[in-house]
């Protein structure tokens, strides 16, 4: 309609189908180009009207700012309907993302900006407008049939595919927005008005989240349903079963080896239960008689053993013998975690009745699918090729994205406070940022400043968070007006639920279950908070240890479980100097670092820096568990659960206080001063491998302290929660940017190596570097120096100096 304007690419195309619309697509377009503002986009009507509405689009659209494209479809092109209007759309969009809306103003164009911010922040393919998600509603429709309809279509619609159409709350919702590039727009074989239902179902991949909104009344017009198309609908409906039913059976066919492997998993854990029910019956009943939790406990450690051999022989057959000590120590690690989710069921079944070997036998059962899973995919490494493909099981994002447009957070879903408002822990992190807290944080006792009084930048409080019934996935609600967002589990009220409240005062209310796990809360909730605030606030919480030696500056920065801790240790230990931190330092753009002194975890790989004078006996004994559990194996199992749809972080808060993480203070294990600051000269970039030195350049610097304090952050929930997180008037993406800003500037005043060892070797070769370094500026020092000029031989010895005493 306005060539003038196709010109430049839009970021968002709007899709909207029209059949006999002329008098809602004035009304339309004023309020839809006033929602968009200064977004660039394009508005494509898809027309299959049999008036003057496809010259009502002409005569509007030339006169807005916005372009506007008509595609006229003529009757004869018009088969399906609605949905395939939407599929021409979707091949006509120039931009990477298509929103999809009607044009009756059911669908209120107010809605689209969040919708489009949604789908931007967030890692999804697919943002849904939902009327039954939140406090969305669907009272637009026309009288309590239509309601009724609607509701039982998308009840049939979800018995129908109870896996792929789990993943939002209206999948008969024709308002959302997606991802053309997510798309396989050529299997789309749409008929009739559900357009969404298809795409979810034909492209089982999608990753979702969803956008409450109100149905709005019809503007103009009539409804387009009728008896024909609910007919339509219902073909449709099991035309798609029918389809996804045969590709199912085609997939499994394909596969046979994956069956195979289940089945002597199968019999391999049939024979575990025989020998766990032996050693529980001996243990219990026959020989010890120990209670029978206990008894539980150590016969799954005799069928974990049993277990692994058949399973590493016979099942997955794997001839690496140099990785059966890592595996045996993942699998017993597996089996005892799942120990930790049977023993409560085991009691449950003992007290309602049940004997104890049948109460055994059962929770074994209910645990096998999960421990196939893990071991399938983490602990023996099957490739990915002989595992069948699963279309009914799509890779589903397990935790839910909900943006509760619709609702009042200053006054839905508030928590309800366990303890009265006090707050008896106080913190002052580096002068920048105040905490208090109902909830001791270990983490930051260095910061303790109980003087501290007034309002705190973060106040930590417990209450009942979340709904007090079970979920069927986690899902994180965020508020928009007030901003506020809260992570809930399956378990409701009773698991790992938070919520935090972005105003002046950042409130964040935890859960009781996380009230006693004050690690969990620290690392991932309140140290995600203050990675923000830090940044909002002109500096950087760094990923990176930093001590000064000999007045010298030097940072340290690695993955996850490198090897910092123990690099740090020696160094300390072996070349004095003066501790600043170990995993997090505050830096700013002209490379000062605050000292940022938590306690240290001791991993696996860690105890070789630790000297056994430095713990008691037992101190030694517990080391030894924990630090398997707390290390990169048992990161990595954690991680790989996480990808599944399970309480992680319940999970992880009871593992937590089951077996804590083993922490030491520094001057606990290696006698040093802590400094409160230093100026760093040198920046070493650490990583396993053959040894190696090499100068890295300023720019490849900051790309790789981004991504290691990236990963730093890996653990759920903090990638779902901080696209959503927003600090005055910045989002996640911006606060990178500040980020990056203080590091470029920060490493420009710094001299980069990178250093690789196989052997932890960087604390030799750090201190050898740093002497070459002095040597080196000794050496430029003397040859700068400037040389007094020689006597001429034949100068009067009247001009000389009076002699003096020579000096070597």
């Amino acid at each position: 309609m306005n060539d003038d304007l196709n010109i430049v690419a839009p970021d968002l195309t709007v899709i909207i189908p029209t059949r006999n619309e002329r008098a809602n697509v004035e009304p339309l377009l004023e309020r839809l180009t006033a929602a968009l503002g200064a977004t660039p986009a394009e508005i494509i009507f898809v027309d299959d009207s049999d008036d003057d509405t496809a010259d009502e689009i002409i005569r509007v659209g030339r006169t807005l700012r916005t372009a506007v494209r008509l595609l006229y479809r003529s009757p004869d092109q018009r088969e399906g309907g609605l949905s395939t209007a939407v599929v021409s759309g979707l091949r006509a969009a120039r931009a990477p993302w298509a929103l999809v809306m009607d044009a009756d103003l059911q669908h209120p164009p107010e809605t689209v900006p969040q919708l489009f911010a949604t789908a931007r922040r967030l890692p999804v393919d697919l943002v849904v407008a939902s009327r039954y998600a939140g406090h969305g509603s669907s009272t637009g429709l026309d009288g309590s049939t239509r309601r009724n309809s609607s509701r039982f279509a998308t009840r049939v619609a979800k018995a129908a595919f109870p896996r792929r159409a789990a993943r939002v709350s209206d999948p008969m919702s024709g308002f959302f927005a997606v991802r053309v590039a997510a798309l396989d727009v050529e299997r789309l074989r749409p008929y009739g008005y559900k357009i969404l239902l298809e795409l979810i179902v034909r492209n089982p991949n999608l990753r979702t989240a969803e956008v409450s909104f109100r149905f709005a009344p019809r503007h103009a017009g009539d409804s387009k349903t009728s008896v024909r198309e609910v007919l339509h609908f219902g073909r449709h409906l099991a035309r798609l079963r029918m389809q996804i039913a045969r590709e199912r059976n085609d997939a499994a066919r394909q596969a046979p080896r994956a069956r195979a492997r289940m089945v002597m998993f199968g019999l391999v854990g049939l024979s575990g239960i025989a020998v766990n029910s032996a050693a529980l019956w001996l243990l219990h009943l026959h020989v010890l008689h120990l209670h029978y939790l206990v008894a539980a406990a150590l016969a799954t450690q005799v069928s974990t053993l049993w277990n692994f051999v058949l399973t590493d022989r016979l099942v997955f057959r794997t001839a690496d013998t140099d990785g059966r000590w890592s595996r045996l120590w993942r699998f017993f690690l597996l089996n005892n975690l799942a120990l930790l989710l049977r023993l409560p069921l085991l009691a449950v079944l003992v007290h309602a009745g049940l004997g104890v070997l049948p109460a055994n036998v059962v929770t074994l059962i209910a645990l096998f699918v999960v421990r196939y899973l893990i071991s399938d995919r983490l602990i023996f490494g099957r490739p990915a090729e002989t595992v069948a493909p699963r279309p009914e099981k799509p890779t589903v994002e397990p935790v839910r994205h909900l943006v509760d447009a619709a609702a009042d957070g200053s006054t839905v879903d508030r928590p309800r406070a366990k303890r009265i408002r006090y707050l008896p822990y106080r913190y002052d992190v580096a002068g920048m940022v105040t905490i208090g807290s109902q909830v001791r944080l270990p983490e930051l006792e260095y910061f303790r400043a109980q003087w501290l009084d007034g309002d705190m930048d973060i106040a930590v409080r417990v209450g009942d968070v979340g709904r007090g019934t079970p979920l069927a996935r986690a899902v994180v609600t965020q508020y928009v007006n007030p901003r506020a967002l809260r992570y809930e589990e399956h378990l409701g009220r009773l698991g790992a639920s938070f919520r935090i409240d972005l105003g002046s005062t950042i409130q964040v209310t935890v859960g009781p279950l996380l009230a006693r796990s004050p690690h969990v809360v620290y690392t991932n909730i309140l140290e995600a908070l203050l990675r923000f605030v830090v940044a909002d606030r002109g500096r950087m919480l760094l990923h990176s240890a930093t001590l000064e030696l000999d007045g010298h500056g030097i940072m340290l920065s690695a993955r996850t479980d490198t090897g910092k801790t123990g690099t740090i240790l020696r160094l300390l230990r072996e070349q004095g100097g003066r501790f600043l931190s170990d995993d997090m330092t505050i830096i700013d753009g002209d490379a000062r670092a605050l000292a940022f002194p938590k306690p240290l975890t001791i991993s696996h790989h860690t105890l070789r820096a630790v000297e056994a004078k430095d713990l008691t006996p037992g101190e030694w004994r517990r080391l030894r568990l924990q630090s398997r559990l707390h290390s990169k194996e048992g990161r990595s199992l954690a991680l790989v659960l996480s990808r599944y749809n399970l309480p992680i972080m319940a999970i992880n808060a009871i593992t937590q206080i089951v077996v804590p993480p083993p922490k030491y203070h520094v001057d606990r294990l290696v006698p040093c001063r802590t400094q409160s600051s230093t100026s760093v000269r040198d920046l070493f970039l650490i990583e396993r491998g053959p040894d190696a030195l090499s100068a890295i350049s300023p720019a490849q610097a900051v790309d790789e302290l981004m991504e290691n304090t990236a990963d730093a952050y890996g653990f759920p929930p903090f990638q779902y929660l901080a696209p959503v997180c927003v600090l005055g008037d910045g989002d996640y993406a911006d606060l990178q940017r500040r980020e990056r800003a203080v590091l470029t500037s920060a490493v420009s005043r710094m001299q980069l190596r990178r250093i690789a060892s196989d052997s932890f070797g960087w604390a030799d070769t750090i201190p050898a570097l740093l002497a070459d370094d002095r040597r080196a500026a000794l050496r430029d020092a003397e040859r700068s120096r400037p040389v007094a000029p020689l006597q001429h031989p034949h100068a009067s010895r009247a001009q000389s100096p009076a002699p003096s005493r020579a000096i070597d």
